[in-house]
C-alpha cells in the first residue's frame, strides 16, 4: 500500500498554514482525480474519492478494485468546503461515501456537476432536485467565488443526454488570474484543443492510466497523450492523476515524464497529499 506524503491532522497543517497570499493559490492531489484547491481563503474540492466503496462492491467479483493508496484524510474532516464539483457519474468521481459525510460537513457548500447528470447527482446524494448547480459544455458560471466554465469530455466516446448536453465534463477553474483545466475521465477527441481555445490554461491535470482491452472500464488519455494535449493547449504545467488508486486501472508516470521532456512542456508529479503551489510558476 502506497503511503500518502501527509495524512489526518498533517494534512490539515499543511493545508491551513499554506500562504494565503493575495492572489496566489495552492492544491494538493487526493488520489484518483481528485485535488484540493486553496485559492486565497476559498477552498474547491474536485472528483474527491475518500473511500472504500468500490473496493468492498467488488470484492467478490472478477474485477477486484484493489486499492493501492491508502486514504490521506477523511472527508468529514474537510469542514471548511466551499465548493465541491463532479465531472461524472462514474464513483470514484461521484462517491456517496465521500460527499455524504462531506455535506455535512459544509452546510454551505456549493456543489456543481455536469447538467446532464444533476437528476442523478441529487438522487444519489439524497439531495433536493434543484440543489446541485448544473453546468453545460461551454457554459460558464460563479460558484463560491470561482468561476467554472464547462469543457466537454469522452470518456472513451463523447456520450451526451436527450438535450444534447455532455454526461462527461471537464472544467476551467478561474482564480482570479489563474485558469486551471481539470480534464475529467476523458481520451483524446477532436473538438477537445478548440474548446480549450481562448483560455489560457496556467495548470492542467490530466489523467495518466490509458485504456487497454481486458480491463473492462473505461479508458483514458495515455501518458504521452497527456503530455501532447498539455503542449497542444500551452498549459505552463502539467499534473497527472488517475492512477496509482486501483492495481488494476493503473499505469507508471514513466512515460508521461519522458514525454514531458521531449515536448519540453513543463510537469510536476505529486504524491497523494502533496502540495503544488502557484509560487512555482511566478518563479518561472
Amino acid at each position: 500500500m502506497i503511503s500518502p506524503h501527509l495524512t489526518g491532522d498533517d494534512l490539515l497543517r499543511d493545508i491551513a498554514t499554506a500562504p494565503a497570499d493575495k492572489g496566489c493559490f495552492h492544491l494538493w492531489w487526493l488520489g484518483q482525480s481528485g485535488f484540493l484547491l486553496r485559492w486565497e481563503d476559498r477552498f474547491l474540492l474536485v472528483d474527491p474519492y475518500l473511500s472504500d466503496s468500490l473496493t468492498e462492491k467488488y470484492a467478490a467479483t472478477d474485477k477486484p478494485h484493489i486499492r493501492m493508496t491508502e486514504i490521506p484524510i477523511q472527508p468529514g474532516q474537510l469542514d471548511f468546503i466551499d465548493l465541491v464539483t463532479s465531472s461524472h457519474n462514474h464513483t470514484d468521481h461521484l462517491d456517496g461515501e465521500t460527499l455524504l459525510p462531506l455535506l455535512s460537513a459544509n452546510p454551505g457548500v456549493a456543489l456543481l456537476a455536469p447538467e446532464a447528470n444533476r437528476q442523478f447527482v441529487a438522487e444519489r446524494l439524497r439531495l433536493d432536485s434543484e440543489a446541485p448547480h448544473g453546468l453545460s459544455s461551454g457554459g460558464e458560471t460563479e460558484l463560491a467565488g470561482f468561476g467554472c466554465v464547462g469543457v466537454p469530455a469522452a470518456h472513451e466516446s463523447r456520450e451526451l443526454d436527450g438535450e444534447g448536453r455532455d454526461k462527461y465534463m471537464g472544467y476551467i477553474f478561474k482564480l482570479g488570474e489563474w485558469n486551471v483545466y481539470h480534464s475529467g475521465d476523458t481520451v483524446p477527441f477532436d473538438g477537445l484543443v478548440d474548446a480549450l481555445a481562448g483560455h489560457r490554461i496556467d495548470v492542467a491535470i490530466l489523467p495518466i492510466n490509458g485504456r487497454a482491452e481486458g480491463r473492462g472500464v473505461a479508458g483514458n488519455l495515455w501518458g504521452r497523450e497527456a503530455a501532447d494535449l498539455a503542449g497542444e493547449i500551452g498549459a505552463r504545467v502539467v499534473i497527472p492523476c488517475h492512477y496509482d488508486m486501483f492495481s488494476f486501472n493503473t499505469a507508471t508516470s514513466d512515460e508521461f515524464v519522458q514525454r514531458c521532456h521531449q515536448l519540453d512542456q513543463p510537469y510536476r508529479v505529486l504524491r497523494c497529499a502533496e502540495r503544488w503551489s502557484s509560487f512555482e510558476l511566478e518563479g518561472r
